[in-house]
């Protein structure tokens, strides 16, 4: 039909020619009376033949519209013969349109359905007709289809290039419903009050603070059509449909903030921690979920949102405030007694730290160390020295002698003659897997205690028998201390001196030497718990001066220093030398030590193909946050990236557009709520 039009049309093109030919010479000859061709030539014969070429245009035109009226007829007649009437039809009911292309992408034919819904196509490029479809065109594959949108209905497309036949499948319905079930999907949550308990004290549970929150949570529920359920004093039930999730999401999740703004200015605030869960059919599984969900708010400090999609990355909002510091012995002693149990069932003891250990994960093995050594359990702390911050490697050779280290320490390759069914792994100052100081263990032990002081991340250690994440917490060797402190063993667990000191270089370390924000009473007091056991403060501080070189890089690096954003420091080691992971951090606490500096970001090479970030905060932007999206973590003031086979330029230009989209997202409140967190 395509060539058959064609032809039509240039026969019409030389017909309307050569008719303008004729008129244009009649006009010549009879205007300059040539031949005297005014007095041969009389009115009637110009109205004559005026008449005959109108009756011959009219004539053509009636003989093209038949002809393509018979080869319309031909057509439907052969794809009639081709699939059949009665498939014809069947094709109609199933709303299924097909269209034929040429070798051109014209559309050549189509069956009823496009002549019913009103869209004609015939003698149309059907790429440029809906550019959507080019994608099929070049597709290798021949079961591929694509989604479009004609005329408010959906249609499911696939093409079948051979015969140059594309086949639309109308897919409103089941859009509809598919849209329609996936609002209604079910969106389990569980809702916990922080710090409720520190709060109410024992008194009843009309408490006036208490009442204003529960009424701003019953308040939210309502207006966004979730059932809500009490489960316990401080927790409750979470239950709504996708629709209302999306809308709680697309409004940020704003109970977590009315809440915040509720607690300004009281002395112990509270606030939220949320798991929800969805995209799952069984709620019983979504239960699990949540509580999953819950359990990483609740360690990371509660005050946020965690959403798990099933099968997905989760999802978190807020986080705003720190953890709030709770001095509850009798858990402590709960939890030491339980540690302590499970080094008791133990046939031997392996204890590591992250990689790059510093000296608070070192720290926190040698007091899990003394704690077997007290039990006389076998031992050994996982180090490769190697991989061992440069301060820290210096306390152990100088702290011990040789055959003390050959007792002390096992290489990380070495650590596996260790192992037996039996064997517990003790892994403090870190939970995430692949920045352990030696993975592979992880994979080998199925038996694994997780001792950290960082919020938790989305990777974490699976399945440990027992897990303790304090967020509150200054260091990892804090921990440790009131652990061997309050624990209920008589008589009481020794520290060796030598652990002790270097125990309190680790709080100091991670402590700022106690100046940092989230610096407690929980603090000092571990550092007089380790003065008992004769910690030599002088000599802990010792341990982490700088020589002459870090300073001077140190100030190198500070002396770059902008301010892209208000209160947010960003400076970076332009002499691109490797230097060590401490550096930087002691150069990123330099910088918060700026007045109107909220947070500092320093980037420096740490190896060949290693760039690091260290984020120092005051307790006003939560570092972690921003130091997750690049793909890194840590502490709400103290967090760090590392990244790998990129430069410094490419490191710095990831980090500013991280804080330009998420700066606000991880900046706190502090109207009203500073005032009441110290």
């Amino acid at each position: 039909m395509g060539k058959t039009i064609h032809r039509i049309k240039v026969a019409a093109y030389v017909i309307i020619l050569i008719q303008l030919l004729l008129i244009a010479g009649f006009a010549v000859i009879y205007f300059n009376n040539f031949f005297k061709f005014k007095e041969i030539c009389k009115p009637e014969y110009i109205a004559l033949g005026t008449t005959i070429l109108v009756s011959l245009d009219s004539l053509f035109v009636w003989i093209v519209a038949l002809r393509i009226s018979r080869l319309r007829q031909k057509t439907d007649l052969s794809a009639a013969e081709v699939i059949g009437s009665d498939v014809q039809e069947a094709y109609n009911f199933a709303m299924i349109g097909l269209a034929v292309t040429n070798e051109n992408d014209i559309v050549i034919w189509t069956n009823d359905l496009f002549k019913n819904r009103h869209i004609d196509i015939i003698d149309t490029n059907i790429i440029d007709w809906n550019n959507q479809l080019l994608t099929l065109k070049e597709s290798v594959n021949a079961d591929d289809t694509v989604k479009i949108s004609l005329n408010s209905r959906h249609y499911e497309v696939k093409y079948l290039a051979e015969a140059g036949l594309w086949i639309f499948k109308d897919i409103t319905d089941f859009e509809s419903i598919y849209t329609y079930s996936k609002e209604q999907a079910p969106v389990v949550g569980i809702l916990t009050i922080d710090n409720y308990d520190d709060v109410i004290r024992g008194e009843d549970d009309f408490n006036d603070y208490a009442t204003k929150v529960k009424n701003v949570i019953f308040n939210y529920c309502k207006e966004f059509g979730i059932l809500l359920r009490r489960v316990k004093d401080d927790s409750y039930s979470m239950l709504c449909n996708y629709s209302s999730f999306m809308k709680m999401k697309a409004d940020k999740f704003s109970i977590i903030d009315k809440v915040r703004q509720v607690s300004a200015g009281e002395d112990i605030p509270l606030t939220l921690s949320i798991g929800l869960a969805h995209d799952f059919p069984d709620v019983i599984k979504l239960n699990e979920l949540s509580n999953e969900a819950l359990d990483i708010a609740m360690s990371r400090g509660g005050d946020q949102v965690v959403v798990s999609v099933f099968g997905s990355e989760m999802e978190f909002y807020g986080g705003k405030t720190e953890a709030q510091e709770k001095r509850n012995r009798v858990k402590i002693r709960v939890l030491a007694d339980s540690l302590i149990s499970l080094l008791r069932s133990a046939s031997n003891v392996l204890i590591m730290g992250h990689t790059g250990m510093d000296m608070d994960a070192f720290g926190a093995c040698l007091g899990v160390k003394a704690i077997c050594n007290r039990l006389q359990k076998p031992s050994k702390v996982v180090v490769d020295l190697k991989a061992t911050e440069l301060k820290t490697r210096g306390a152990i050779t100088s702290s011990f002698t040789k055959d003390e280290l050959e007792k002390l320490l096992v290489n990380p390759k070495d650590a596996f003659n260790f192992i037996d069914s039996e064997t517990l792994l003790v892994v403090v100052d870190v939970h995430i897997p692949h920045m352990t100081m030696a993975p592979a263990l992880i994979d080998r032990i199925p038996k694994i205690v997780v001792i950290d002081h960082h919020r938790r991340a989305e990777e974490y250690i699976e399945n440990p028998v027992f897990n303790h994440i304090d967020a509150a917490a200054s260091s990892a060797c804090e921990i440790v201390a009131e652990f061997i402190r309050f624990s209920s063993i008589n008589p009481r667990i020794d520290i060796p001196p030598s652990y002790a000191t270097i125990m309190l270089s680790g709080i100091f370390l991670d402590s700022s030497n106690f100046k940092s924000k989230h610096t407690g009473i929980r603090t000092f007091e571990a550092a007089t718990i380790l003065k008992e056991y004769g910690a030599d403060n002088s000599l802990a501080d010792d341990f982490l001066k700088d020589d002459y070189e870090e300073h001077r890089t140190i100030n190198g690096i500070v002396s770059t220093i902008e301010y892209p954003f208000y209160g947010v420091a960003v400076a970076v080691d332009r002499d691109n030398e490797m230097i060590d992971s401490a550096t930087i951090a002691k150069a990123a606490n330099q910088c918060l030590t700026f007045k109107g500096t909220h947070a500092a970001f320093v980037i420096g090479r740490t190896g060949n193909k290693e760039v690091k970030i260290s984020a120092r905060s005051d307790g006003s932007i939560n570092v972690q946050l921003l130091a997750e999206k690049l793909g890194g973590g840590g502490h709400f003031s103290m967090a760090a990236v590392t990244f790998d086979k990129s430069s410094i330029d490419e490191v710095r230009e990831a980090l500013l557009n991280v804080l330009d989209l998420y700066l606000n997202d991880a900046t706190r409140d502090t109207k009203g709520v500073a005032e009441g967190d110290d």
